[in-house]
């Protein structure tokens, strides 16, 4: 009988490439995305495009409101997309996301009796978010397997990060080997509605140049034909 696996699904590129690593391991998979308040909604629609070509056990999509915090031009509609390379933590970086995102995750593993979660986080091609560094993976791990009633009966529960030291041409390169269809993808920050891409966000420009390193052609529709 095949383990089970949460997987955190956003419609984008590096999410769509680990269910498809998933699903190459053997994993029965279960998806998880989140209505959380982004500008860029089009990527649910994406992401359960996704979860229902790779025929994953079942998608669920949780919501809640992270705009109530605000904090991020992606939950902020009065804070303006960058359209430019910023030093430091950009203003894109939405406070807290991906532990509030792994916590539910582990929520639902334990419901399921998973004990892996597969995340799309990257240490090389990102926008450097502090929740995506290989120090904060192994950390929340190390909680997860304290803070839950399987872990404390033994059943180790493991945060996959396949990802996470790859560069975004190698990720284009294996998620092409596994037969992803980044077409039907959303990666852009300020995606519109259909998801064309704005292609000059920091996200746009990081795809851009992944499929520009692959040496394969970028099958993005953006907004304005750049």
């Amino acid at each position: 009988m095949a383990k089970k696996a949460v997987v955190l699904v956003s419609g984008g590129l590096d999410s769509s490439t680990v269910l498809a690593i998933a699903n190459q391991q053997g994993f029965e998979c279960y998806t998880l995305s989140f209505d959380y308040g982004q500008r860029h909604r089009s990527e649910l629609v994406a992401a359960q495009t996704i979860s229902d070509a790779m025929r994953v056990k079942q998608h669920k999509v949780v919501s809640l409101d992270l705009a109530t915090i605000g904090g991020s031009a992606l939950t902020d509609t009065n804070i303006k997309v960058p359209e430019h390379e910023t030093s430091g933590i950009p203003i894109t970086y939405v406070p807290a996301r991906n532990t509030v995102f792994l916590s539910i995750a582990l929520g639902w593993a334990e419901v399921l009796g998973a004990d892996d979660i597969f995340v799309g986080v990257n240490a090389v091609d990102y926008s450097g978010y502090p929740d995506c560094r290989p120090d904060y993976i192994a950390a929340f791990e190390q909680m997860a397997n304290l803070a839950t009633k399987a872990g404390v009966e033994g059943n180790k529960l493991t945060i996959h990060a396949p990802l996470i030291k790859m560069t975004k041409g190698q990720i284009i390169r294996l998620g092409i080997e596994y037969g992803v269809d980044y077409s039907a993808t959303v990666s852009c920050y300020q995606a519109a509605a259909d998801g064309t891409a704005c292609g000059v966000c920091d996200s746009c420009r990081l795809r851009k140049q992944g499929f520009l390193e692959a040496g394969v052609k970028d099958p993005t529709r953006y907004q304005n034909s750049t």
